[in-house]
């Protein structure tokens, strides 16, 4: 679906469901240089087990216009007036890397919106090195491959998997291959700019899972 937040279009999969203002919500924030594809099985899943799902482009990502907001902080500013525009009171969040960050900010910030968080592969401080931050800034694709080869063990990154047809390191290239210029650049500035974590941990209040690496 695609809505109107900030006056700035935006595009969010649900799972192939409609919103129903019945049921509890779940919204789902990608991590640098991703999009909403990310979370394709995650939501389509609660979709069609009584909730509403929403899988997000954040700003100058994926199919949403504009540019990439410049911090964690303006990022999580800016998910409450996704809410509004879905017409969602509160929500679960769940958040990926930067999107962790910036969920665990919303949540602390204003936890009217927020009934429960989950946290995948957070770190505070997310700290970038120069050598991916200056590849970045050039769109080199040397950034992208310093970020797939992180993301996966070594197991991961012989080949063959479970499920026939699926090549994680080389979906992981694809998806950043397609992200608009700069807007690597500038999430990766964001996460390691985020100086906020444990502070807004010490104020959540809500419930809260995190799973590491």
């Amino acid at each position: 679906m695609r809505l109107e937040v900030a006056g700035r279009e935006i595009y969010a999969y649900t799972g192939a469901r409609a919103l129903d203002p019945a049921l509890p919500a779940v919204v789902f924030v990608h991590g640098a240089g991703n999009d909403h594809s990310v979370w394709m099985l995650q939501s389509r899943h609660f979709a069609h087990h009584g909730r509403n799902a929403l899988a997000i482009d954040l700003p100058g990502h994926g199919r949403s216009a504009g540019s990439a907001l410049a911090s964690v902080e303006m990022i999580a500013d800016w998910i409450p007036k996704l809410l509004d525009a879905a017409g969602i009171d509160a929500a679960t969040l769940v958040g990926h890397s930067m999107g962790a960050l910036a969920v665990l900010e919303c949540a602390a910030r204003r936890p009217e919106r927020v009934t429960r968080i989950a946290l995948l592969g957070p770190a505070a401080p997310m700290a970038v090195s120069d050598v991916l931050l200056d590849a970045a800034k050039r769109d080199d694709h040397v950034a992208f491959e310093l970020i797939t080869g992180w993301s996966y063990s070594a197991g991961k990154q012989l080949g063959g998997n479970t499920m026939p047809g699926v090549w994680l390191t080389g979906n992981a290239m694809r998806l950043l291959e397609r992200t608009n210029p700069g807007v690597l650049h500038a999430d990766l500035v964001a996460c390691n700019a985020y100086a906020g974590a444990v502070a807004a941990a010490a104020k959540v209040r809500c419930p809260a899972l995190v799973i590491d690496g």
